[in-house]
């Protein structure tokens, strides 16, 4: 009982941490088998331990400093550099997870060597200055103060800010029911840490790292909404290729042209003109919603879908009508059933990724910027897929052919931005086309 006087705060956390340590452990492995893959973010896997970790040596430090006499110098002073390096390493890793989320893996060598840099100066700097650690007496508890402390804590509210700034930075790429109260969240664990520094005796640091992880938790990384969303890919995409089959396609074309369409819409956040539009829910439901673009075709007659030359003009208009038979389909029967955005964007990709550029299209004969934008990147994806692999009426074609087919539609059949977007990655392309 004389333990817990001094760290109770410290056990309730490492509790609650441990707790949803092993939920999230036993959900993800039910989603591994569920997906065929090693789910969870790999930084926040180690956030995990370090957190755990902080919460460890917080308490035995809340424990020890109080206790003076019975320990040696040495080892209190071990304990309290255990404590400050977990608190900087979980909080170098709570920017880094948040920058992955974001922005993605680092891009160059220099912003790797940066960080790796500066996480190993604060660390040295606060294990050098170690002898200068002193431990006062408050009106409630002891507490260590002097300038290991000072290194820490301001290390831990600099790089705090750093994370806040980032996400309003760029919040376009969180989920948007979610962005308001992970941020707010992050707003009050920043209060917390702050109170730390201003109050010492309040020992709060521990409720600030326990709030950052069941955010994190709760909002991005929980597995079963993770099963969640798989199931409902698993649906769209079971349905899509039900309908795609009966042109004896495989199914594969489902498969690239959705890839096509991620990799258009990763590439267009580096165009200024899209930026803003290319946020984290867009991208999601553009990808969910490519496979829903032929649709329509369960519309159309087994004659026509499976003809092996080439269509009557008759036939041809009775084919066009399956783009708007999708977006009928999509508003009435898939309506009640996903939501609003999802379902805007579902039925734009299935009524006019027949669109041209130039208003040459169907069934609206929409120009230029008319056309909606996930219709626009849909068009490029479904004709490249097209014409680099074989179909009952043709054969594939070389993938210079389709670049140079794509290149050619550029301003007639195709957003010039678009184009340049999806050719801007070759490899990537090449890759999606091999399988």
């Amino acid at each position: 009982m004389f333990v817990l006087g001094w760290c109770k705060v410290q056990i309730a956390c490492l509790a609650i941490l441990i707790y949803i340590h092993m939920m999230y452990v036993n959900d993800g492995r039910h989603l591994n088998k569920l997906t065929g893959k090693k789910g969870g973010n790999p930084v926040f896997n180690r956030l995990f331990v370090v957190a755990e970790l902080a919460m460890i040596f917080d308490g035995m430090t809340a424990w020890s400093v109080n206790c003076l006499e019975l320990l040696p110098d040495w080892v209190n002073m071990g304990l309290h550099l255990g404590m400050f390096l977990s608190y900087e390493a979980f909080m170098f890793l709570v920017f880094l997870y948040w920058y992955h989320v974001t922005v993605g893996e680092f891009r160059t060598k220099a912003q790797k060597v940066t960080v790796g840099l500066t996480t190993a100066g604060i660390m040295i700097a606060t294990t050098v200055t170690m002898p200068k650690l002193e431990f006062l007496e408050g009106e409630r508890t002891n507490y260590s103060m002097g300038l290991p402390v000072y290194i820490c804590f301001s290390s831990i509210i600099l790089i705090f800010l750093m994370t806040i700034i980032l996400l309003f930075m760029k919040q376009r790429y969180l989920p948007k029911q979610k962005k308001n109260g992970l941020i707010a969240t992050l707003c009050f664990v920043f209060v917390v840490f702050l109170l730390e520094v201003l109050e010492p005796e309040a020992l709060v640091s521990s409720i600030g790292v326990v709030m950052v992880v069941l955010s994190i938790y709760l909002n991005m990384e929980n597995p079963t909404i993770h099963a969640l969303e798989h199931y409902h890919s698993e649906m769209v995409m079971g349905f899509a290729n039900l309908v795609e089959n009966r042109d004896d396609s495989t199914g594969g074309h489902i498969r690239r042209s959705s890839a096509y369409v991620k990799l258009i819409a990763h590439n267009l956040r580096k165009n200024p003109k899209y930026r803003r539009r290319m946020s984290k829910d867009y991208v999601s439901n553009l990808v969910q919603a490519a496979p829903m673009h032929d649709i329509g075709k369960i519309g159309i007659p087994d004659g026509i879908l499976k003809k092996p030359g080439r269509l009557t003009e008759e036939e041809y208009a009775q084919m066009q009508k399956h783009s708007a038979i999708g977006g009928e389909i999509i508003q009435e029967s898939f309506g009640k059933l996903f939501n609003e955005e999802y379902r805007n964007v579902a039925y734009s990709v299935a009524r006019y990724h027949h669109e041209k550029w130039n208003g040459k299209g169907y069934p609206e004969g929409l120009q230029g910027t008319d056309i909606p934008l996930s219709a626009r990147i849909m068009a490029v994806a479904d004709v490249f897929d097209a014409v680099s692999e074989k179909r009952c009426y043709k054969e594939a074609f070389p993938l210079e052919e389709c670049y140079r087919i794509i290149e050619e539609g550029s301003g007639k059949d195709f957003d010039p931005d678009i184009v340049e977007a999806f050719l801007m990655d070759k490899e990537e392309i090449e890759k999606i086309h091999k399988g």
